[in-house]
C-alpha cells in the first residue's frame, strides 16, 4: 500500500473536516415499509361466552397494536356435542357461525373491522375466517 498521500487528497480531506454539514447516518436510516402484521387466535374448546369474550379482547388489543389481519380458527364443529342437546341448534350454535354474527352485531368492534371473510385452506379453510382491521 502506498503511504504517500497526494496534495489533492490532503486538500479534499481538510475541506471535508472543515465542513459543518451533517452527513446522514446510514445505519439509522429507516425507510417506511408496509408491514402487514397477522395474528392467529384458536377458539377450539371454548364455550360461546368464553369465545366472545376472548375474541373481543383479541380484536381490541390487535387494533391498538396496528395488526392488519387476524386469523380466527373456530373449527368446523364436528366434535361438538350440540347434536345431543335438543335446545341448541345443530348448525347455528357452533362457533363457526355464531362468532361472525357476534362481531357483526357489536357496533364498537365493527368500527375497528374493515372486512370479515372466509380463510384459505392453508389457514384453516371452512373452520376459520379472517378479520381485516382498519388502520387506527
Amino acid at each position: 500500500m502506498n503511504s504517500k498521500i497526494s496534495e489533492k487528497d490532503k486538500k479534499t480531506w481538510n475541506e471535508f473536516l472543515s465542513n459543518d454539514q451533517k452527513l446522514p447516518d446510514k445505519d439509522n436510516f429507516r425507510t417506511e415499509t408496509k408491514v402487514n402484521k397477522t395474528r392467529l387466535l384458536d377458539l377450539h374448546g371454548k364455550t360461546l361466552d368464553e369465545a366472545n369474550r376472548v375474541i373481543e379482547n383479541f380484536i381490541r388489543k390487535s387494533y391498538k397494536e396496528k395488526v392488519h389481519k387476524l386469523i380466527i380458527v373456530t373449527g368446523k364443529g364436528l366434535h361438538s356435542k350440540n347434536e345431543m342437546d335438543p335446545y341448541v341448534s345443530k348448525d347455528l350454535g357452533i362457533l363457526k357461525y355464531s362468532i361472525p354474527d357476534f362481531l357483526k352485531n357489536n357496533s364498537e368492534l365493527m368500527k375497528m373491522i374493515s372486512n370479515i371473510s372466509g380463510a384459505s385452506i392453508a389457514d384453516g379453510g371452512t373452520g376459520a375466517f379472517y378479520i381485516f382491521l382498519k388502520k387506527n
